[in-house]
């Protein structure tokens, strides 16, 4: 990584702890870069998780604060994050994009024990039907916008593939699902027509800029196409139960406990 993004990075996650009066304990990539596929010129997705003073929480309004802190977008950054309590609110019903963010392979800072704590109950609050609802409904839209008639946005094509090999990885009964691309492929897609399309595909992104609109390529289109018409009328259900507050409760209050020691 170019080290002046690095260090514009670093030089925000620190503002906004100063500005906000947070301590900010993860933050990692997301998006292209993590998956694996970004081209020179995407953009730098870096969210965060974070944690007010213990006196915030305690309010009879906590409901109607905010419990994400966004800055707008400038040069290549895009940063934005969530309160830990929203967080782990979305933890229990295993928001995949939240998953994501703890399995990223580009860390930008990690402190204390929390992070380490949420990746070890990831088993256990993982649910396979929620994360396939949310690919699918990724892969869909995708799809819809992007990639129907003779002439498509190329690099749409990855955000289509991804979450459906996704679904794949879900359907194997592998466990949570990966945030970098490789993996899915490595594992789904063995060598072949359809594998060296993608392949082809990714180095030109890699190479080069984003893709612009182009002709449809037909291998890959089909794929996508009987995949999602094999999800059109398979069985997703039941859905998983999810578990207890209470473990996540503890957790919670560790937390404020670490971050922000107090003398009793």
């Amino acid at each position: 990584m170019n080290s002046s993004i690095e260090q514009e990075i670093q030089q925000s996650l620190a503002q906004i702890e100063h500005d906000e009066k947070v301590k900010i304990f993860y933050a990692c990539e997301s998006g292209s870069r993590a998956w694996g596929f970004a081209s020179r010129n995407s953009d730098y997705d870096v969210r965060f998780l974070y944690l007010r003073p213990p006196e915030w929480y305690l309010a009879i309004d906590l409901e109607l604060r905010r419990d994400v802190i966004e800055r707008p977008i400038t040069g290549a950054l895009d940063v934005n994050g969530w309160d830990l309590r929203k967080a782990l609110q979305l933890f229990r019903k295993s928001n995949p994009p939240l998953l994501e963010w703890l399995q990223s392979p580009i860390v930008y800072k990690e402190e204390y024990s929390i992070t380490a704590q949420l990746r070890a109950e990831l088993p256990r609050f993982y649910s396979p039907t929620a994360s396939l609802y949310h690919y699918l409904h990724m892969a869909r839209g995708n799809y819809r916008d992007y990639l129907r008639g003779d002439s498509v946005w190329l690099k749409k094509y990855f955000y289509v593939l991804r979450p459906l090999l996704a679904i794949k990885w879900i359907e194997a009964d592998i466990g949570p699902v990966p945030t970098e691309f490789n993996r899915l492929l490595e594992r789904l897609l063995p060598k072949g027509t359809l594998r060296e399309a993608i392949d082809n595909l990714m180095t030109i992104k890699m190479a080069g800029g984003e893709l612009d609109k182009g002709p449809r390529i037909e291998t890959i289109s089909s794929f996508i196409e009987k995949e999602l018409a094999r999800l059109e009328v398979a069985d997703l259900e039941p859905r998983n139960p999810k578990p207890p507050w209470e473990d996540l409760n503890r957790l919670f209050r560790s937390a404020l406990d670490e971050l922000w020691p107090r003398d009793y």
